[in-house]
């Protein structure tokens, strides 16, 4: 699949941490981010455990917003409600290109159960499983 040029997330900066939408296919979002020095959760030269995270739900977010009936693209607001399995090999250095895959496990009424890996390179460096709420407008 061809990438997308605009991200649609709820997240405004300094808070966006994705910068560009991958690929949208079935159940699986990929994003790509460059970790860049001010980035808000770096520090000491690397994304911090808390960015890494907000990298995998914002993957989400974008993912939600390009399926079928969202209106215009634009994902519902949500929160992130658990973190279960969470791995983190490597913290990535600023300059690193990470590519984030997400692949959705369950959806049940407003809870969706994702499965996220954050990859640099070829490399693994942090996996979990997500619960994400959406709030209804």
């Amino acid at each position: 699949m061809a990438p997308f040029e605009e991200i649609n997330i709820p997240q405004k900066p300094p808070m966006v941490m994705i910068d560009r939408v991958v690929s949208v296919a079935g159940q699986e979002t990929v994003t790509s981010f460059i970790v860049r020095a001010g980035n808000v959760f770096c520090e000491d030269g690397y994304l911090r455990e808390p960015g890494l995270i907000e990298n995998m739900a914002q993957t989400a977010a974008a993912g939600a917003g390009r399926k079928p009936g969202v209106e215009s693209g634009k994902p519902p607001l949500g929160f992130i409600g658990g973190i279960k399995n969470l791995h983190i090999y490597h913290l990535p250095h600023i300059g690193t290109e990470l590519t984030t895959k997400v692949y959705v496990e369950h959806e049940v009424f407003d809870a969706t159960v994702i499965n996220a890996k954050i990859f640099s390179a070829e490399t693994l460096i942090a996996e979990c499983e997500l619960k994400i709420f959406l709030i209804k407008t």
